[in-house]
C-alpha cells in the first residue's frame, strides 16, 4: 500500500501555483493549491490528466468552458485541452493531481475538432484594410484569402464560423489621401471602402460582415465607452511626453508623416511601427527622423496624451499566449518588446479625423485607430450577432467566444500584444481565447509591394471570372507564410499552363477519355485489387490525412495544402501510367477496371478537398463526376459510385487567365 497526505510544505512554483510531486504510484502525481483569487497558468500537454478536488472552491476553465469546481470534484483532461483551474472561494483550493501518456490517445485528441471549435462560435477576423487606395496583390494573399480559406475550411467540419472584416475608416494615410485627392477623408473612405469589398469579391472572399466605421450609425459612441472603460482601469492617464513636430507648421508628426531609422533594429521605418522587426517606436525616439513631405528635421516638443504603461503588462501577455495559438514569431517580438524598461505608449493622438474620447482631459485628439481596432472587432461581433439574431454584445464579450486574427507580421504588435492589454483593461473578467495566424511580405519582382510608389498588381487588373481559381491556387502555393516570398507574372502564368493546365486538366481528360472509351462513359465497379491498388488507396488517404491538417486551426498552412493538392494528382498520373500497362488485355480486366475506379476515386477526393481553395474548381470537378455538391469534409477516401455518368472533358482552367506583365503594372 502507497499512501500520499497533503502537506503544504512539500509545494514549490509551478504553472502558476503551488505543486508537489508524489513518487511510486506507477504514474504521474502531487498535490496543487491555489491560493484565493489565484489562477493557474493557462497550458496543455501530451499527457491525459486527472484533477480530485479536495477543499476549497473555483472553476476549471477548458478550452474556454468553465466548469465549476467543489470539493469531490473529478475532472479528466484529454491531451491538448487547455485547462486552468482557478480559486474563486475565501480558502486554498486543494486537489490531487494524476498524469500519464497515451500515445494513441494522443493521436485521437489532435481531430479537427480539437479545442472545441465545433462547440462554440468562431469568429475569424482579417485586419481591416486601409481605405486609402484598392487592395493588391500583396493584401489579396494575406489576412484575407487566409481568413477566407479558413472559414470555409471549418464550415465543412460543422464549426459555426465567421470571416469578419471591414475598412479601417480613421486611419492617418485616409488624410493624406483626401489631401492628395482634394476631397474629405469621408469621402475617401467611403469611395475606397466600397472599392476594397468589390476587389474581396472578385476573389469569391464574401466575409459575413464587413464594417465602415464611419457610416455605422452606433460606431462612435460605442468605441468612445470602449476607451472609457479603459481610462476607468487606472491603469491609463494623460501623460506629458515628448513628441516630434513640423518646424514651420507645428504640424503634430506621427505614423507616415515622420520616417527615420528604427531604435530597435536601425532599419528604415516610419513613425510608430517597424515593419522590418515589427517593434513599435514613439516617433520621438527614431534615429535620423525626417519629415516625409520636406525632408526636413522636426522639431521636439511636448504634449499630454492618453499614455498606457504597456511594460506592466509582460505577464499578463504571457499567460494568454499561453492560451490560444501563437506563433514563435508572436512570442519572440513579445520578448522584445518586453525587454525595454518601460513603454509609455500613447493611444490618443492631435488629429481632426477620427473619434474623440470621452473624456475631456485632452482637446483636439482622437483615440489612435489602432487602440479603435481592438473594439472595432468586438463591434463587428455584435453587428454580425442583430443580423443572425444572436445576443452577442461587444460590451460584455463571452469567455465561449473563439477568436482567430489573420494580419500582416507589420501589424504583430498590435493585434497580439496591445490589443490583449486593452481587453483585459476594458473587461477584467474576460480571458479572451485568440489564436493567431501571420503572414509576411509578398513581394513583387523582390521588392516590397507599395501603394505609395505604384509597385503593385491591383486585384482587379489580375483577377477576371476565368482566372479565379488558378489565382486562388497560385497564391495558396506561394503565400509568405514565416518567410517573404515573391510573385511574378512569369511564375503564376507557369503554375497556369505546366501545373493546372498541362497536369491537373490534362489528366483528368485523358482519364475521361479512357472512362469513357472503356466502359461507355460511366464509372466502373472496382474489381479485383492488387497490392498496388491497396497501396495507391493508402496514399490517397495519406494525402487527404495531411490536406486536413494543413488547413486545420492548429497547423493552418496554405503552401503545404496547395502541395498535398497538387501531390494527389501527381500520385494519381503516376499510378495511372503504371497501371495502364494492362489496359485491353482481357485476362486482367477485373483489376483494370479497379485501377479506373481508384483514379476517378481521387478526382473526386480533389474535388472535395480543394473545395475550400478553390470553390469554382470543386464544383465543376464534382458536377464533371456525376457527384453531389460538397457540403461536408470528407472522412474517408471513397470510389464514385458504379453507373456515374462521367464527363471530364471539360476546360476547368482556361487558357486565357494567363497575365501579361504589361497589362498589370
Amino acid at each position: 500500500m502507497l499512501i500520499t497526505r497533503y502537506d503544504p510544505a512539500e509545494l514549490s512554483a509551478a504553472f502558476g501555483i503551488d505543486m508537489s510531486s508524489e513518487h511510486g504510484f506507477g504514474l504521474g502525481a502531487g498535490w496543487g493549491r491555489v491560493l484565493p483569487g489565484g489562477a493557474s497558468l493557462p497550458h496543455q500537454h501530451d499527457e491525459t490528466e486527472m484533477f480530485v478536488i479536495v477543499s476549497g472552491s473555483g472553476e476549471l476553465v477548458v478550452d474556454g468552458k468553465s466548469i465549476p469546481a467543489a470539493p469531490g470534484t473529478v475532472a479528466r483532461f484529454e491531451p491538448f485541452e487547455t485547462h486552468v483551474v482557478r480559486n474563486t472561494g475565501a480558502d486554498d483550493l486543494v486537489f490531487f493531481d494524476m498524469y500519464w501518456r497515451d500515445p494513441a490517445e494522443a493521436v485521437a485528441a489532435s481531430s479537427v475538432h480539437r479545442r472545441r471549435f465545433d462547440e462554440r462560435p468562431v469568429f475569424v477576423f482579417s485586419t481591416p484594410a486601409t481605405p486609402n487606395g484598392d487592395l493588391h496583390l500583396g493584401h489579396l494573399s494575406g489576412p484575407y484569402f487566409g481568413a477566407d480559406v479558413f472559414v470555409r475550411f471549418q464550415r465543412l467540419n460543422g464549426v459555426e464560423a465567421w470571416h469578419l472584416t471591414g475598412s479601417d475608416d480613421y486611419q492617418s494615410y485616409v488624410v493624406d489621401r483626401a489631401a492628395a485627392d482634394g476631397r474629405s477623408p469621408a469621402e475617401v473612405a467611403a469611395h475606397f471602402g466600397a472599392e476594397i469589398a468589390a476587389t474581396l469579391e472578385l476573389l469569391d472572399i464574401v466575409p459575413d460582415q464587413f464594417i465602415k466605421t464611419d457610416a455605422d450609425d452606433t460606431y462612435r459612441a460605442d468605441l468612445q465607452r470602449f476607451f472609457s472603460r479603459v481610462v476607468a482601469s487606472g491603469s491609463v492617464d494623460v501623460v506629458a511626453a515628448p513628441a516630434l513636430f513640423d518646424p514651420e507648421t507645428g504640424e503634430y508628426l506621427y505614423e507616415g508623416r515622420v520616417a527615420g531609422r528604427c531604435p530597435g533594429c536601425g532599419a528604415g521605418t516610419a513613425g510608430n511601427i517597424c515593419e522590418q522587426c515589427g517593434e513599435p517606436n514613439l516617433c520621438v525616439d527614431l534615429a535620423d527622423p525626417r519629415l516625409k513631405r520636406t525632408d526636413a528635421s522636426p522639431r521636439v516638443g511636448e504634449i499630454g496624451r492618453f499614455s498606457l504603461p504597456l511594460h506592466e503588462f509582460r505577464k499578463d501577455i504571457a499567460s494568454h499566449h499561453s492560451l490560444g495559438r501563437v506563433p514563435a514569431r508572436l512570442r519572440e517580438l513579445a520578448n522584445r518588446v518586453f525587454g525595454r524598461d518601460r513603454l509609455d505608449l500613447p493611444i490618443t493622438h492631435p488629429a481632426a479625423w477620427g473619434v474623440p474620447p470621452a473624456e475631456t482631459a485632452v482637446d483636439g485628439q482622437v483615440i489612435w485607430v489602432w487602440p479603435e481596432m481592438a473594439y472595432g472587432f468586438l463591434h463587428g461581433i455584435e453587428v454580425l450577432g442583430r443580423r443572425l439574431g444572436r445576443p452577442w454584445r461587444a460590451a460584455s464579450p463571452e469567455q465561449d467566444w473563439k477568436i482567430v486574427h489573420f494580419f500582416g507580421y507589420d501589424n504583430s504588435f498590435y493585434h497580439s500584444l496591445l490589443y490583449p492589454v486593452l481587453y483585459k483593461l476594458a473587461y477584467p473578467g474576460w480571458e479572451p481565447d485568440i489564436d493567431y495566424h501571420v503572414n509576411e511580405f509578398y513581394l513583387l519582382h523582390n521588392e516590397k509591394f507599395s501603394t505609395s510608389r505604384k509597385h503593385a498588381i491591383w486585384g482587379k487588373q489580375a483577377v477576371r471570372p476565368g482566372n479565379v481559381d488558378a489565382m486562388r491556387f497560385h497564391l495558396a502555393r506561394t503565400r509568405p507564410e514565416g518567410r517573404r516570398t515573391n510573385f511574378s507574372p512569369a511564375e503564376y502564368n507557369s503554375t497556369l499552363r505546366d501545373t493546372l493546365i498541362g497536369s491537373w486538366q490534362r489528366w483528368l481528360h485523358d482519364l475521361g477519355t479512357r472512362v469513357r472509351e472503356g466502359y461507355g462513359g460511366a464509372a466502373p465497379d472496382a474489381g479485383v485489387w492488387t497490392p498496388e491498388h491497396t497501396a495507391f488507396l493508402a496514399r490517397l488517404a495519406a494525402r487527404r490525412s495531411a490536406v486536413t491538417t494543413s488547413l486545420g486551426q492548429d497547423g493552418f498552412s496554405l503552401n503545404q495544402a496547395a502541395a498535398e493538392l497538387d501531390g494527389i494528382v501527381a500520385d494519381a498520373v503516376r499510378f495511372g501510367e503504371l497501371e495502364r500497362a494492362v489496359t485491353g488485355i482481357d485476362l486482367w480486366r477485373d483489376e483494370a477496371r479497379t485501377a479506373i475506379a481508384l483514379e476517378l476515386a481521387a478526382a473526386q477526393l480533389l474535388a472535395r478537398c480543394a473545395l475550400p481553395v478553390m470553390p469554382r474548381f470543386a464544383a465543376r470537378l464534382a458536377a464533371a463526376l456525376g457527384i453531389a455538391p460538397t457540403k461536408s469534409w470528407p472522412h474517408t477516401v471513397e470510389l464514385v459510385a458504379p453507373g456515374t455518368s462521367i464527363d471530364l472533358a471539360v476546360d476547368f482552367f482556361p487558357a486565357d487567365g494567363v497575365l501579361e506583365e504589361s497589362n498589370v503594372r
